[in-house]
């Protein structure tokens, strides 16, 4: 297990190059599958793995919150991954995966975990849509290992958003303003689709027309296809898009990749470009600007969205 965690803890300054690292795990035998399932999470995310220590259960918590421990001096809600797929279970998991993304640091519940995987985010492929609908969407990328299995990325920003009930209270949204831009548009791409929800809400909320994508590449196939139309009408590409917002962790493209073709070709001069992502640590912002991020946020905070929005919007208004 040691040797474990301080592979975690060295490699979680992978950057860039659209590769990424996951760690695997198991959460037990899938009532449907009658099998161990493999799963896994980006190790960006990943703070420690743990032995799960006494947990201590609040009343009135969500079902799948399983209560609270206690680590060096910081109470930390533990979830139970397998009771949010629907995996029953006759103990508590011995495992917990300390988690660290869109400010909030939580523990999750696991089986066992294996090991850690590098690769290519083009070797992580979208799940097909009828396989993905009995989870809802909370498989966000696909990846087969070299003996046949195939490993999950399970959307864990639902997981926290859901959880936590981000994003429910209609009050965020209260202050977001519209902006009597109706003409413009802004382009999303993320592959959670509580992201894309808020993202659309927000948009929606500040009049601003918006076109979504599911994953980095098919919005630069997207985008190339708006800028080769706007090209053959001769009519400047900025006036017809006025705004581009990724995620990093995206299956086939990532966030660093897609921003680097877009700041490569000229005919995007103009358009700024926001990353919103839940990896709110200072390396990932850092090779945010190496790429030619104009700004980077952090996800599931409307108000500051529409905010950082507003001024980009508006500043690329300005004569």
């Amino acid at each position: 297990m040691s040797e474990l965690l301080s592979k975690i803890d060295a490699r979680t300054k992978l950057a860039g190059n659209n590769k990424l690292e996951i760690l695997m795990f198991t959460l037990g035998i899938n009532p449907r599958t009658e099998r161990r399932e493999t799963y896994g999470i980006n190790v960006f995310k990943v703070r420690e793995v743990l032995r799960t220590p006494p947990i201590t259960r609040a009343p009135e918590m969500p079902e799948t919150v399983e209560g609270m421990v206690s680590l060096r001096g910081r109470l930390i809600p533990v979830i139970g991954l397998a009771k949010y797929i629907g995996i029953p279970l006759e103990t508590i998991p011995d495992i917990m995966i300390i988690t660290e993304y869109n400010g909030h640091t939580q523990g999750f519940l696991v089986e066992s975990v294996d090991t850690i995987l590098r690769l290519d985010w083009s070797a992580m492929r979208v799940p097909p849509e009828m396989v993905n609908t009995p989870l809802g969407g909370l498989v966000t990328a696909v990846t087969e290992l070299p003996d046949g299995r195939l490993v999950m990325m399970l959307d864990v920003e639902r997981v926290l958003a859901e959880t936590a009930q981000l994003g429910e209270d209609e009050s965020i949204y209260r202050n977001v303003q519209p902006l009597g831009l109706n003409n413009h548009r802004v382009f999303y791409a993320d592959d959670s689709s509580v992201a894309r929800k808020q993202i659309a809400r927000t948009l929606e909320a500040m009049g601003v027309k918006g076109i979504s994508a599911v994953n980095g590449r098919q919005a630069w196939d997207e985008l190339r296809h708006m800028a080769d139309q706007a090209e053959s009408s001769h009519t400047p590409l900025k006036d017809l898009l006025h705004l581009i917002l990724t995620d990093v962790e995206m299956p086939e493209m990532d966030g660093y990749m897609l921003t680097r073709k877009i700041k490569e070709d000229k005919r995007f001069t103009g358009i700024p470009v926001l990353m919103h992502s839940s990896l709110s640590g200072s390396s990932n912002q850092q090779l945010g600007k190496t790429v030619g991020v104009d700004e980077y946020i952090s996800k599931f905070e409307p108000n500051r969205l529409a905010s950082t929005l507003t001024r980009l919007l508006k500043g690329a208004e300005a004569p």
